[in-house]
């Protein structure tokens, strides 16, 4: 029992910053401070990029970074301890190890991983700063919009794979392709294939800086297909996000029902009056307001049909759980 208060405080720790479901005032509080501080390092490293603003305020800069790099290292350890109370009867070490693999527990490693580099390998300090950029990608942890982006990207990424092995494909033949038919005409433009990557994904991905174009005849004519192949596979990607984005939310329209009838059925809510509960569920679901009031709508639709049956057939079904009577 002497641990008691230890782990008491572990599972605070891990309600706090782990837990999605756990919100008071407390872990709101650390939710918006850190996200301020994400953004404040963004604005920072915006900031010394300009040499005037930078040198006028490099201690203030250099204070504040290291005082950012205390509060990351604090919360990943942080996380890392407090991971083990997730589920009482795993290993709390084999949880631990589980979590620094996710993709969570990595962007919150390359968060402070350049600035502790640095102590020991002095890196370009222009590189630095834009490594510390990558800070912002914390802020998918506390927002549901960019968690379903994230979702969608994984669970599409056999697809995404897919389209970049044929793009691969499509630059090296077109960078041959135009090799051929322009290195004599411009050796120096087209003086290899590799040289001719340039050009070819320029042109694949419908850019076209315009710096390297062919002038033979043939030269043309092979752009002109290359680059009407692009069209289509620049719009290879964007389709399958705006399919898996479609997919993603329809799951979650049909997460929030179930959850919504389930609650129904064991008298936990009023669709009608329980508005703060509805409202909980719609940002643990990432839906909108407009799409949450369609399920609602539908399930009250549903109820009501469920009622006028009843009363249609008061003798076949129980009033009560709505199961058919034996005659």
């Amino acid at each position: 029992m002497a641990f008691t208060p230890w782990y008491t405080f572990r599972k605070f720790v891990y309600n706090n910053l782990h837990d999605d479901d756990y919100e008071t005032w407390f872990s709101r509080c650390i939710n918006y401070f850190l996200i301020l501080l994400i953004l404040g390092n963004a604005s920072a490293v915006i900031l010394e990029s300009v040499n005037d603003v930078y040198l006028a305020y490099q201690v203030f800069f250099d204070h504040f970074e290291n005082f950012s790099i205390a509060v990351f290292t604090l919360e990943y350890l942080l996380r890392i301890w407090s991971i083990a109370e997730k589920d009482p009867f795993i290993s709390p070490w084999k949880q631990r190890v589980k979590w620094l693999t996710s993709g969570g527990a990595i962007i919150d490693l390359l968060a402070i991983l350049p600035a502790y580099i640095n102590f020991f390998v002095h890196l370009d300090l222009r590189f630095l700063r834009i490594l510390r950029l990558l800070r912002l990608l914390k802020l998918t942890r506390y927002f549901v919009s960019l968690q379903i982006l994230l979702r969608v990207i994984e669970r599409e990424k056999g697809s995404f794979q897919a389209v970049i092995f044929i793009l691969s494909i499509m630059i090296v033949m077109s960078a041959a392709g135009v090799y051929v038919v322009e290195s004599k005409a411009q050796p120096e433009a087209f003086s290899s294939i590799p040289a001719s990557m340039w050009w070819a994904v320029v042109t694949l991905t419908t850019v076209g800086y315009g710096d390297v174009t062919p002038i033979t005849p043939w030269g043309r004519i092979l752009g002109a297909l290359i680059t009407v192949l692009g069209v289509g596979l620049a719009a290879l990607p964007a389709g399958i996000l705006a399919t898996g984005l479609a997919n993603e939310l329809e799951q979650r329209k049909q997460h929030l029902g179930l959850k919504f009838r389930e609650l129904l059925q064991n008298s936990e809510i009023d669709l009608l009056n329980d508005q703060e509960k509805i409202e909980d569920l719609r940002k643990q679901v990432g839906l909108t307001t407009e799409q949450t009031q369609d399920i609602l709508l539908q399930l009250i639709r549903e109820r009501r049909e469920e009622e006028l049956r009843l009363e249609q057939e008061p003798y076949k079904y129980c009033p009560h759980c709505g199961e058919k009577l034996s005659e």
